[in-house]
């Protein structure tokens, strides 16, 4: 039997999140995504079907050149309007007892000593089953609204993401010890004082005294999810992530990626397998081929040319999607050079034209068939090294019901699906334990505080010591 594969639903608090044009489907219901009782039910079938998590994607800005127009986005409904997911995961806690709850919050967004609070509380509230996805941003218009000019450089956003992940550790792991909350009441203690400590963090973005004000969530930190595919991100996946989400188009080209990944991981310190990788898939389902290709024919007649090329940035100075017959050869976008790329050298037999993106883009990483040949497609990603798939939908509810009442009876019977939540928080599910491993650097802020430092001027000092770990 094959080792169970674990299962994410990749959503987004919007009514356009990947496929776009979907929204107008008559029984898309993510057109409803401002009501709490659409996301309480997709969340309360996914426990149902025993996925392992809910994923949330977040943006804080719009696509493309931040000094254009931005018609086509309120248009096609892609990404705004949106909504905070972090929020919504409250809602969602108490509404479910194993299902994992995953965000996005990128480092321009919340200051780490905010953010850090915000996690512990909901890791508190779910019991365990909180996940955060770790970004850097994107696009310059969510930069400019967080007070910065232009999105920082690729490299420097990498850095900037390592101090915001090292404050948030020394608040998770470091500031408070073990036993330190007490709830005596014969002695009047409710939190130890020689366990409970200021971490006076200090870098080039972030001066941070602490101490933490939540006492100890069941993870202390969450689970750490990054989808970085560049050479920054992957080096910064294989120190810090614990799940990694990727997109790549074929099975031979993520084995690639989890390889590069796997093996700095070890270089690092920690072990390959300390990363479960998660690729990104979509699925047509039929009862017969004939049926699948007939539903996939139907999805491709609602799939929005323009959406497509204004999620990738496709779009002229103005803010107005090129043509569909223009030549990618004569697009000019300066934040989506490597996906036009990508694009044109996929077609070899004739000239590559905007309007290819949405076709490309529909079937990318696209699996249509019956149940059983899903099942075998998801095999061969699997044999290529991925850890779990996330599933992304053409509508809600129906794509993930779909999936659990089609494909997922199929992949138990193979021994790919699990049957059963495991006992304990969504990190003791994935990987045994509840919390990070010692191979993990946010294990060494753990005691690092117990002996001090006890002021700004000692904490230069212990900065260093800190540092050499």
């Amino acid at each position: 039997m094959s080792k169970p594969l674990h299962f994410n639903a990749f959503v987004m608090n919007t009514a356009s999140h990947i496929h776009h044009g979907q929204w107008r489907r008559p029984d898309a219901g993510q057109v409803e995504f401002n009501d709490v009782e659409t996301w309480i039910g997709l969340a309360q079938t996914l426990e149902a079907a025993k996925f392992d998590a809910m994923f949330f994607a977040d943006v804080t800005g719009l696509y493309g050149d931040a000094d254009a127009d931005f018609d086509v986005y309120l248009r096609e409904g892609l990404q705004i309007p949106s909504n905070d997911p972090t929020v919504l995961l409250g809602a969602l806690a108490v509404k479910t007892k194993h299902l994992g709850l995953a965000l996005t919050s990128n480092v321009m967004q919340n200051h780490p000593f905010n953010f850090a609070r915000q996690v512990s509380t909901l890791d508190h509230i779910s019991g365990g089953r909180v996940a955060w996805n770790i970004v850097t941003g994107i696009g310059d218009n969510g930069s400019r609204n967080f007070g910065l000019p232009q999105l920082v450089d690729h490299a420097e956003r990498y850095e900037w993401a390592q101090e915001y992940v090292d404050v948030a550790y020394k608040l998770w792991e470091g500031s408070w010890d073990d036993g330190a909350l007490l709830k005596d009441r014969k002695r009047g203690l409710y939190s130890d004082p020689a366990r409970v400590h200021k971490i006076y963090h200090q870098g080039a973005r972030y001066r941070v005294e602490g101490p933490h004000l939540p006492s100890p969530s069941p993870q202390r930190t969450p689970l750490l999810f990054q989808a970085g595919s560049s050479a920054s991100g992957r080096a910064f996946a294989a120190r810090n992530a614990e799940a990694v989400f990727l997109g790549s188009p074929t099975p031979q080209t993520v084995a690639a990626q989890i390889a590069d990944t796997r093996r700095q991981a070890v270089e690092y310190g920690r072990r390959a397998e300390d990363i479960k990788f998660f690729q990104g898939l979509s699925f047509v389902i039929g009862d017969t081929e004939a049926e699948a290709r007939e539903k996939a024919e139907e999805y491709d007649r609602y799939a929005s040319v323009d959406g497509y090329a204004a999620h990738a940035a496709i779009v002229d100075k103005s803010g107005r999607v090129y043509p569909p017959e223009t030549p990618l050869a004569q697009v000019d976008s300066n934040t989506s050079k490597g996906f036009v790329e990508w694009i044109s050298k996929s077609i070899t037999d004739r000239e590559p034209v905007v309007g290819d993106i949405a076709g490309r883009q529909t079937r990318a990483s696209r699996i249509v068939g019956t149940p059983a040949q899903i099942a075998d497609a998801i095999e061969l990603w699997q044999a290529a090294g991925v850890d779990g798939i996330n599933v992304m939908n053409w509508v809600i509810p129906g794509s993930f019901e779909e999936f659990a009442d089609k494909v997922l009876p199929v992949l138990r019977d193979r021994g790919l699906a699990q049957t059963e939540y495991a006992e304990g928080p969504l990190r003791q599910k994935l990987f045994g334990a509840p919390q990070l491993n010692e191979r993990h650097p946010a294990a060494a802020y753990r005691g690092a505080f117990t002996n001090g430092p006890h002021s700004w001027a000692e904490a230069g000092g212990a900065r260093d010591v800190l540092a050499a770990r």
